[in-house]
């Protein structure tokens, strides 16, 4: 087995040799970086509730809104990604998510607080799907898995980095100081235009369109929806949907530990931002298991239920601070780390004319819709189990997680997009 591995490794380095290595570390960084800007929020949003006297079911509201909103224009710019081009929407979205980001420090009206949060995530949010299928599409086919999967390390990683910022800054210039640091962000657009090119692919799907073939329309929305289509657009939604759900419960984590198990800010902020650093490993295993061990729907759904199992373990079982720490590092390696084969999954089922498109509905629209209702049901069950978080947890977050391996196990093994591509032409 070791040798075979080496021999792997070898042919791995030797086949992504060049560009797809720059592109994959030009969006590698940019998505990092992008999920610590957003992620500043969730790390205040104790602090920012507290300031502006919201309660525990309109804080869950605000949430909600935010994150259906920004879903909404995700989704538009993803069809727009499909006509412009990939490139052009990533540098843009590096500028503008930042600066949006940045100008929360002024935001004193809940207002300005949700108009901002969901202006920067619209906008900033976009670079998920659009880095997800620029490494697909320039990642030789054997690796692409492999390397998109590892790309979605970007996302504790930025989590991570937002985390040793708000310890650094919060305590010396206060918790709003750390929207700041977004500003960092701004002159990457500069590497992403020196650096990165526009992916062969949509090159290829856009001339095609231009020859007007009728099979290489790009981005068409209601093409999704069509005879062959809709089967795959709907349950990779749902199972998206229900995983994200239960992500979305756990943004309020941090309000958990402090509310809840009355741990210190510095202690909950500590506490989930180095289970993110932690997690990112986890995201790398799903990667290496789903591209070369099993196949990455199953690795989907194992990855899945063993997250919950250590989420279970995590509310019901540990207690101390420690014991925390250890089954919180568990759930991220698993229920986070799915991630990192999710995506590939799901983008690989959709073609190259529809990739994008397809990522940002089954994906990022399902994402964010999961984002948005997860924070609003668990604020409720919070309430209608009296304050008691374990067992709205449970509902909200555990049993989730479970449905949504369930889903995909409804999928077949075979990726239809990269078949039809194949059968196109389009790639090899």
């Amino acid at each position: 087995m070791s040798r075979s591995i080496s021999e792997t490794w070898r042919d791995l380095r030797q086949t992504i040799r060049g560009y797809p290595t720059t592109a994959f570390w030009v969006c590698l960084i940019g998505v990092s970086l992008e999920n610590m800007d957003q992620a500043f929020f969730s790390f205040v949003l104790p602090q920012i509730s507290k300031e502006l006297g919201w309660t525990v079911e309109e804080r869950g509201w605000y949430i909600a809104l935010t994150f259906a909103i920004a879903g909404l224009c995700i989704s538009g710019l993803g069809s727009l990604t499909d006509k412009i081009g990939r490139k052009a929407v990533f540098s843009t979205s590096m500028l503008v998510g930042s600066l949006f980001v940045t100008a929360m420090y002024w935001a004193r009206s809940t207002f300005s607080v949700v108009a901002l949060r969901t202006l920067g995530f619209a906008t900033g949010g976009i670079q998920s799907p659009v880095v997800g299928t620029i490494v697909v599409e320039e990642t030789p086919a054997r690796y692409r898995g492999l390397m998109s999967g590892i790309l979605q390390i970007g996302y504790p990683i930025g989590w991570f980095l937002a985390s040793q910022f708000v310890l650094l800054m919060s305590d010396r210039w206060g918790w709003r100081s750390v929207f700041f640091v977004a500003l960092l962000s701004v002159p990457y657009m500069f590497v992403i235009q020196r650096y990165l090119r526009e992916t062969g692919a949509f090159i290829k799907a856009r001339e095609a369109a231009e020859r007007g073939e009728a099979s290489a329309a790009r981005g068409r929305f209601g093409e999704l929806f069509a005879p062959g289509m809709l089967y795959r657009t709907v349950v990779l939604f749902l199972g998206e949907y229900f995983h994200v759900f239960a992500y979305g419960s756990t943004i309020l984590l941090t309000a958990y530990f402090q509310e809840f198990r009355s741990f210190s800010m510095r202690d909950a902020v500590s506490l989930v931002g180095w289970s993110y650093g932690v997690g990112a490993l986890g995201y790398i295993l799903a990667a290496i298991v789903g591209e070369f061990f099993i196949s990455r729907r199953t690795t989907c759904i194992v990855w899945a239920w063993l997250g919950s199992a250590a989420f279970f373990v995590m509310i019901w079982w540990a207690r101390d601070y420690w014991a925390t720490v250890v089954f919180y590092c568990l759930m991220t390696i698993f229920f986070y780390g799915t991630t990192a084969v999710k995506f590939t999954f799901i983008a690989e089922n959709f073609p190259a004319r529809l990739r994008a498109t397809g990522v940002t509905f089954s994906g990022s629209l399902a994402v964010n819709l999961g984002v948005a209702t997860g924070p609003l049901a668990l604020s409720y069950a919070v309430s209608y189990f009296d304050g008691d978080w374990n067992k709205a947890y449970t509902l909200c977050g555990i049993l989730p997680i479970f449905v949504s391996g369930a889903f995909f196990l409804l999928m077949p093994k075979v990726p239809l997009g990269i078949e039809e591509d194949r059968a196109a032409g389009i790639v090899s």
